[in-house]
C-alpha cells in the first residue's frame, strides 16, 4: 500500500492495536486439537503489536538508486520466508522512503488462512478512519455510471431491425458464456492446455523464486481507450494483459506459431458493493 505522506509509526501502531487486532483471526493461532487425525483449531492468544510491526534496515545506496526496485525486491523476498506460527500469522512491513508513486510504503503479509484477498483489503479499509473525522470510516468513491453498449436499455421505438439486433447481442452473449463454461468444465475434468513456458510440468522442480510485480496505469488513459472502442474498463485491462503475455512469450521462446497456443487465466472479480464500507463488527 502506498501512502501519501511519510510514515507515522505511532499512529499506525495505535490504529492496528485498537482496530485490526480486535478481529478474531488476527488474535488467534492454529494449534493441534489432540485428535488422532492431527486436526488443527484456532486458539486465542494475547497479541503483541510490536511483534507484528517490522521496519527493515535496507541499503540506503540501493534505495537512492532505485527505490521502486527496492520495494519490489523486498516484497518478493517475503514470500520465501516462513512465518512464525507461534503468533498470529500477519505482519506489517513499513518502508519509510519515497518511491515514484508514494511517500512511503506498507507491505501487509497475511497468511491465506486468515481470509481471501478482497476480504482482507476490506477489513484493512474498515479499520482505517477518515483524517477529517477520526470517528468515521473513509469515504469510498462514487460508483461510476456504466455507458458501454451492453448496458444500454432496450430500444423501444427504433424499429424492428434495431430490436432484433438488441436481442441478437444478448443471444451471442449467452452463447459465448455457455461455451466458456463448457470449456472450463472440460479443462477441470480432462482437457489440458498445450505445454508452454507458462505451464507447470510434472517433472519440473519447484522454484520458490517468485515475484510480485505491479504497474500503475492512468485511469484516464484506460477510459480514453474504453470510449474509443466502446467497451468496458475490464475489457481494456484484459486486452492489455493478453498483449503483454503474448509479447513476453514470443520474446522468450522465439516461437511464431500461434494456432495451438492456449493460456487460461483466473481473474478474481469483487462482487461486493464498493459504495460504502461496513463497520468492523459487520464484516
Amino acid at each position: 500500500m502506498g501512502l501519501g505522506s511519510p510514515l507515522n509509526l505511532p499512529v499506525f501502531s495505535a490504529g492496528i492495536a485498537t482496530q485490526l487486532t480486535r478481529y478474531p483471526r488476527f488474535q488467534s493461532i492454529q494449534v493441534a486439537d489432540g485428535s488422532k487425525d492431527g486436526n488443527r483449531r484456532w486458539a486465542r492468544v494475547k497479541v503483541k503489536v510490536d511483534d507484528h510491526i517490522i521496519v527493515p534496515a535496507l541499503d540506503p545506496v540501493a534505495v537512492e538508486a532505485d527505490a521502486d526496485q527496492v520495494v519490489e525486491d523486498y516484497a518478493a523476498s517475503l514470500v520465501r520466508l516462513p512465518m512464525d506460527a507461534s503468533r498470529p500469522l500477519w505482519e506489517f512491513h513499513f518502508l519509510d522512503f519515497p518511491t515514484s508513486e508514494a511517500s512511503s510504503t506498507v507491505v501487509l503479509l497475511v497468511h491465506h488462512s486468515l481470509g481471501d484477498g478482497m476480504s482482507l483489503m476490506t477489513l484493512v479499509f474498515a479499520s482505517a478512519r477518515s483524517v477529517a473525522d477520526p470517528t468515521r470510516l473513509p469515504a469510498m468513491p462514487k460508483q461510476p455510471e456504466r455507458t458501454a453498449a451492453i448496458y444500454m436499455p432496450r430500444p423501444r421505438s427504433a424499429g424492428a431491425l434495431a430490436f432484433l439486433g438488441w436481442v441478437w447481442s444478448y443471444f451471442v452473449l449467452a452463447w459465448n458464456t455457455m461455451v466458456d463454461v463448457a470449456f472450463f468444465a472440460a479443462t477441470v475434468l480432462f482437457l489440458r492446455d498445450p505445454k508452454t513456458s507458462f505451464s507447470h510440468s510434472d517433472d519440473t522442480v519447484f522454484n520458490p523464486r517468485r515475484r510480485f510485480v505491479h504497474l500503475s496505469l492512468s485511469l484516464d488513459d484506460v477510459k480514453f481507450i474504453k470510449n474509443a472502442i466502446n467497451c468496458t474498463v475490464n475489457d481494456v485491462l484484459v486486452g492489455a494483459t493478453s498483449a503483454a503475455l503474448s509479447q513476453y512469450y514470443f520474446r522468450k521462446t522465439g516461437n511464431t506459431i500461434t494456432e495451438k497456443i492456449c493460456l487460461r487465466s483466473v481473474l478474481p472479480v469483487n462482487l461486493r458493493a464498493t459504495t460504502s464500507l461496513q463497520v468492523r463488527d459487520d464484516i
